[in-house]
């Protein structure tokens, strides 16, 4: 593992920039979001489809793309690009390109956290985060621990991968879990959002 030294301030640097990214990402989603109702598309899910089949590989690979970078750096909420998903391509495709994005996303950042090691995850992990699973990581029972909350929809996925990234669990078994685990969490939060959105869609 790389040796990494970060000072105070270089960490309240990076924080600060990653908080102005988010607020970005935010706002410019939302204002995709009113563009794309403006033009009808969010409310006929048919036509928003036809749409991004006209782009043809392209959209999928982007998409996969957008997903990649929201895990490691958190620019878009990845709620929002879970519910896109369904929405773009349909449920099962989009389950599909949710399930590619995330997994690969979070392998490279679990491979970042080990190279750089502790500093780094103690600049991106949020201190509330840090505090509450400091003391489970390196524990017999961290392993199960995992793949539950890698399972649970809500979750501080990203978090989670950074911190474990630090502990003595092997990249084997990291991949495992991920593979077998992010199905569960990502079908029930990108569903639940796909028809709640719907929902509400219908009600407007």
């Amino acid at each position: 593992m790389k040796t990494m030294t970060l000072s105070i301030k270089q960490r309240q640097i990076i924080r600060r920039l990653l908080q102005v990214a988010t607020s970005i990402g935010l706002i410019g989603t939302i204002c995709l979001g009113f563009y794309l109702w403006y033009k009808g598309l969010l409310t006929n899910p048919s036509l928003l489809r036809q749409t991004i089949k006209n782009f043809g590989f392209w959209g999928p690979l982007a998409f996969i793309g957008v997903q990649m970078i929201q895990v490691i750096v958190p620019i878009i909420p990845g709620g929002i690009t879970l519910a896109v998903g369904p929405l773009l391509f349909g449920p099962w495709f989009g389950f599909l390109y949710n399930y590619i994005g995330i997994v690969v996303g979070s392998i490279i950042l679990f491979c970042i956290g080990r190279y750089f090691g502790t500093p780094i995850v103690e600049t991106f992990v949020s201190r509330k985060i840090h505090h509450k699973y400091i003391d489970k990581l390196n524990s017999k029972g961290w392993v199960k621990t995992f793949t539950v909350l890698m399972a649970f929809p809500i979750a501080p996925d990203d978090a989670l991968v950074l911190l474990t990234s630090v502990t003595k669990m092997r990249f084997k078994t990291f991949i495992w879990i991920l593979l077998l685990s992010k199905p569960i969490g990502i079908a029930c939060y990108s569903l639940l959002l796909l028809y709640g959105f719907e929902w509400l869609t219908q009600l407007i």
